[in-house]
């Protein structure tokens, strides 16, 4: 059995990167993961803090594919990392998320974006799903973490 989540407004769309759960990244605070995401693109530019301050994650989004500004030379070769980082520090910063993701258990996580066929499953399900596998590390890493404490506590007692 697999989740796909999608839309931010329908179940488990508080695993989408438009999802209200911002975070803070560098000594800012960004309103979502996809406002950030978009904005590394644009290191120590002004339109980087466009983007960080746009009204919501879709003009975010559309700031970020404009190719009227230089995107850093080697986005591509770190696009995954900066994603995988924007999703733990997402994860460990709300804690009803963090449940929320655990409570997942060993589910496949399946972003199904119809037109996304890198981050999400595409529409006919053949995308490379990356947003989904990065939350299922993730999960696991929570998961990890849990634990570890849980033993811990048990330990002073």
């Amino acid at each position: 059995m697999a989740i796909e989540f999608y839309a931010k407004f329908e179940s488990f769309g508080e695993l989408s990167n438009f999802s209200d759960h911002g975070i803070e990244m560098d000594g800012k605070w960004y309103p979502t993961v996809e406002h950030y995401f978009q904005a590394v693109k644009f290191p120590g530019d002004a339109h980087a803090e466009k983007i960080r301050t746009a009204e919501n994650p879709m003009v975010a989004k559309s700031l970020g594919r404009t190719r009227k500004v230089q995107i850093r030379e080697d986005w591509e070769e770190i696009k995954v990392d900066v994603m995988r980082e924007a999703v733990r520090i997402k994860f460990t910063t709300h804690d009803e998320l963090r449940e929320l993701l655990i409570s997942t258990g060993n589910e496949e996580l399946i972003e199904a974006a119809p037109s996304d066929y890198f981050w999400g499953s595409g529409k006919t399900g053949t995308g490379q799903n990356w947003l989904g596998r990065i939350l299922m590390e993730v999960r696991e890493e929570l998961r990890s973490q849990t634990e570890d404490s849980m033993g811990d506590e048990h330990e002073s007692e």
